[in-house]
């Protein structure tokens, strides 16, 4: 089990007991001190896992990873970021998915582990929606969008063959995803395997994550965009990711209320086709969980948080596009 920490003295021991907890244990725990100046590398250690700490900060998430990877020497690479816990049986459930030898790369269910602010209510409805249902629709295909990096497991021979996490892009997980369908394999997505990351809980950290995220799946797809054409459905995810991301955003705020206000309020039907699409997938998965009402309290920051990814991703678009001008700095999104 790989852990990237920069900083995260915090919320580093939660993530570290958690995986000693599991019931089925990873063999080693590998905490990449990214050169941290707040004690995380105490922290580990005090926790009686090993500690690496490269010589000069990598830079990214994806560098402190694969900067442990010549250090494994197992079948099997986990990687955790280092304010996510794992639920105590996660690496149990993950682990049968590579029972089949086609499978490279298995992630689990995603859901926050606080869930108060309005950012954090937002991501809460979000992810509900996309692993509730969105996801399980992709791996039913065969082609999850991506391997989450919060929480994924890895054939440890086929990440060296692909030289690891790669930082070309903002997001190192579709990257890593996206170059193994290029080369045949197959990724599987598990919701019974759980984790609970921590979300940005204002604005500033928010701006930040989606900025990163925005960013690094144009990136993404200006690099693999030859490769993913012909790799069937994953053709599909895409547009759709696309759509969902940067458009239809605006035009349930923007688009149909001019419409209405200047040709018929007819157009309001789309509200009324788009707000049960997601709305009855997150009640299903809150109803799984107990958590119907919060899922209802907390639907209405969902569309907040959709506007500013939308805002977020059409100014990537223009950046890393139009403009050429490609986010080159890794910033930490909480």
């Amino acid at each position: 089990m790989i852990v990237p920490a920069y900083n995260e003295a915090d919320t580093l021991a939660d993530t570290i007991r958690s995986l000693r907890e599991q019931t089925v244990p990873p063999e080693e725990i590998i905490v990449v001190d990214d050169c941290s100046d707040d004690g995380t590398g105490a922290v580990a250690r005090s926790l009686g896992v090993t500690v690496l700490r490269p010589p000069a900060n990598t830079g990214s998430k994806a560098g402190a990873q694969t900067f442990a990877l010549p250090e494994v020497r197992t079948e099997l690479t986990a990687a955790v970021d280092a304010d996510t816990v794992l639920a105590p049986d996660a690496l149990e459930r993950l682990l049968p998915a590579f029972s089949d030898e086609a499978v490279a790369a298995a992630c689990g269910f995603v859901l926050p582990r606080r869930v108060r602010s309005l950012w954090e209510r937002g991501r809460y409805v979000e992810y509900l929606f996309a692993f509730s249902f969105v996801k399980q629709v992709q791996d039913y295909y065969g082609r999850p969008l991506i391997s989450s990096g919060c929480f994924s497991a890895y054939r440890t021979t086929v990440l060296r063959e692909l030289g690891g996490w790669s930082n070309r892009t903002m997001a190192e997980d579709m990257d890593l995803t996206w170059s193994l369908y290029r080369s045949g394999w197959r990724v599987r997505f598990v919701p019974e395997a759980l984790c609970y990351p921590l979300e940005p809980h204002n604005l500033d950290f928010m701006r930040k994550q989606l900025r990163r995220w925005s960013h690094g799946f144009v990136q993404n797809v200006r690099l693999h965009w030859k490769g993913v054409v012909h790799v069937g459905y994953l053709r599909s995810i895409v547009a759709v990711a696309f759509w969902d991301a940067a458009l239809a955003p605006l035009v349930y705020f923007l688009v149909l209320p001019l419409l209405s206000v200047l040709l018929s309020p007819l157009f309001l039907i789309g509200y009324v086709i788009d707000a049960p699409a997601v709305l009855v997938p997150v009640l299903a998965g809150a109803c799984s969980r107990g958590e119907v009402l919060k899922a209802v309290v907390s639907y209405p920051a969902f569309f907040v948080l959709r506007l500013l990814n939308a805002l977020i991703m059409l100014r990537a678009i223009w950046r890393e596009l139009v403009v050429r001008r490609p986010l080159l700095t890794y910033e930490k999104g909480h």
